[in-house]
């Protein structure tokens, strides 16, 4: 192979920048020019002129049919014969690369001869013209120049039936050698799967999908993943009508594209995902007892908060339990939350046993107010009552009480008064921080001289242990 045959070569593949034109191809064709060369009884055989046009079509993958019809002829120094061959070849493609296509072919054919230059030993009877069949072989190789066309090159042999190509008949039959370069058009084949999407392009034209483009409305999901995979359209980004493109249902919220309302809880995945941030596989996001929908659309609470008002109660426990009001801290409007209600025993329903009724010179224990052992220290967990005396003496500013402090009979009794001295002033201590005037509160400590329990067991020092409210005014 010469150099400049090389250099050939290696610059188309180079510039070839076709992707997957050979290896489904459909229904081409081409024209080629190049020549002939002789091998006959003469030896002197020269080159002629060859041009040959041809079909090509898919058979199975990597074999291809091919019908030709050619204009050339054979020739030596004393003899001269025009062909018209058309023949029929099977076209092997072993390997198929993406931008080159090395080939074999192989067929049968007849080629009409017309014998315009006779040798001077031109054998006696030879008929000036005439048909012949013959077979040709040989090998090309193809290379890309576009999605649609190729650069070609083949050279074969070509075996005759007959001996009367040169007008010779002496021994064996004649042949003649061929060379062409010539453009192949190939177009797409239904078979292939021209943009990779895993649809072929048959497929593609039935769903109307766009065979060129892979994801044909942009959805971020392939064609065939949507047509194999998850069973959504192809041609419409929002398969389910969600306001989510099947691409972000599948690899981003992992929500079902087919499906506007994944969850079930009566908002749809876009709704849930773009305004309301709730979790859209999840019908209860907050995990306080009712699903998302029915907080948005029929108690108008938060699904992102399980208890709406603060109260202490879950929006889920208010609407099925307890029927109070998941928005109102203070369903009844008698002061005291649902959830204290709730948690010492109330009726949050019912406004009238939110308050101690307590007539002056009466007095009613608060029970709940705890104190750290052997001192005046209010423990966190006393709030919760603290905050009722507090709206009881707060909404009623006629009221004037005396704070009593009380404990059970261990240890001396004068530390004892000491000690229920001081937590009655601590409780006004704290009354007083919230804002109850110091001259409607009074105090006193009877230690342990005013039980209401014996002091023999443990439950009955407990009841002794105590803060008593007792109404002067």
């Amino acid at each position: 192979m010469s150099k400049h045959t090389t250099a050939l070569i290696l610059s188309l593949l180079l510039c070839s920048s076709a992707s997957g034109q050979f290896n489904d191809p459909g229904l081409g064709g081409g024209i080629g020019f190049g020549g002939t060369y002789g091998q006959t009884e003469l030896s002197d055989g020269q080159a002629k002129f060859l041009a040959r046009t041809f079909l090509r079509y898919p058979l199975f993958s990597h074999l291809q049919g091919e019908f030709g019809v050619g204009l050339g002829g054979v020739q030596g120094s004393e003899y001269k014969t025009e062909l018209v061959p058309i023949d029929y070849r099977f076209v092997l493609s072993p390997f198929s690369f993406d931008a080159w296509n090395p080939y074999l072919y192989a067929g049968a054919g007849i080629s009409h001869y017309d014998i315009d230059e006779f040798p001077p030993n031109a054998s006696a009877g030879v008929d000036e013209t005439g048909w012949l069949g013959f077979i040709p072989a040989g090998l090309g190789l193809q290379f890309a120049l576009d999605n649609l066309i190729s650069f070609e090159m083949s050279g074969g042999f070509n075996y005759t039936f007959n001996d009367k190509l040169n007008a010779v008949e002496l021994e064996g039959n004649d042949a003649y050698w061929n060379f062409l370069l010539g453009l192949t058009y190939a177009g797409e084949s239904g078979d292939a799967d021209s943009d990779g999407d895993g649809l072929t392009n048959r497929v593609e034209k039935e769903l109307g999908t766009d065979p060129k483009n892979p994801d044909s409305d942009g959805d971020g999901l392939s064609d065939g993943s949507e047509v194999n995979t998850h069973k959504t359209n192809p041609l419409n980004g929002d398969s389910d009508g969600d306001g989510l493109k099947d691409g972000e249902e599948v690899n981003m919220e992992k929500t079902n594209p087919n499906k506007a309302d994944t969850d079930g809880d009566g908002l749809n995945d876009g709704d849930e995902v773009m305004n309301r941030n709730t979790d859209p596989n999840k019908p209860d996001t907050d995990g306080d007892g009712l699903n998302d929908g029915s907080e948005v659309s029929t108690h108008r609470t938060d699904p992102l908060k399980a208890d709406t008002d603060g109260d202490g109660l879950k929006d889920g426990d208010e609407v099925n339990r307890h029927k109070t009001n998941p928005l109102k801290v203070d369903t009844d409007g008698g002061s005291v939350s649902d959830g204290v209600e709730v948690g010492r025993g109330s009726d949050p329903l019912n406004a009238n046993d939110d308050k101690p009724k307590v007539a002056v010179g009466e007095s009613i224990v608060l029970e709940g107010i705890v104190f750290k052992t052997g001192s005046a220290e209010i423990t966190p967990e006393s709030q919760g009552v603290l905050e009722d005396a507090f709206d009881v003496l707060n909404d009623h500013p006629e009221i004037a009480v005396e704070i009593q402090g009380h404990t059970d009979d261990r240890g001396a009794r004068a530390l004892n008064l000491k000690l229920s001295q001081a937590r009655a002033d601590a409780v006004k201590a704290w009354l007083i921080a919230k804002g109850i005037s110091a001259d409607r509160i009074s105090t006193m400590g009877y230690g342990p001289d005013k039980p209401i329990a014996p002091n023999t067991d443990a439950g009955g020092r407990q009841r002794n242990r105590r803060i008593e409210f007792y109404r002067t005014k």
